[in-house]
């Protein structure tokens, strides 16, 4: 199973950080679209928001694991850049718990 953890600020919802850990087992290691998509979303939407607003996200990546964080104060533009792409990057993670909700499950809590 793959679970994915969003915290957000509770005053203005804003994510502030996200993980994703462990393997769907949807199918045999390189064939598993279920892990697949996952991380290419994910990693996918650290590095899009590295490309396009020069932010790095403080982020951890190992075998099964992916966290990352906005470590830094961020211009308002900046960060509502930022904002754009994480959320984005939930609503493709909630399409794919929705078509395969029984090796992902995504859970957000308010900080």
């Amino acid at each position: 199973m793959i679970r994915i953890q969003i915290a957000r600020k509770r005053d203005d919802r804003s994510i502030v950080s996200f993980s994703v850990d462990g393997h769907a087992n949807y199918a045999k290691r390189g064939q598993d679209i279920v892990c697949a998509g996952v991380s290419a979303v994910t990693v996918g939407t650290v590095n899009s928001i590295e490309a396009l607003t020069g932010v790095v996200l403080e982020s951890e990546m190992k075998n099964g694991f992916l966290s990352g964080r906005i470590k830094a104060a961020i211009e308002p533009e900046t960060f509502a850049q930022v904002q754009l792409l994480l959320e984005s990057m939930v609503v493709m993670l909630q399409s794919i718990e929705t078509s395969y909700g029984k090796y992902i499950e995504i859970h957000e809590q308010f900080l």
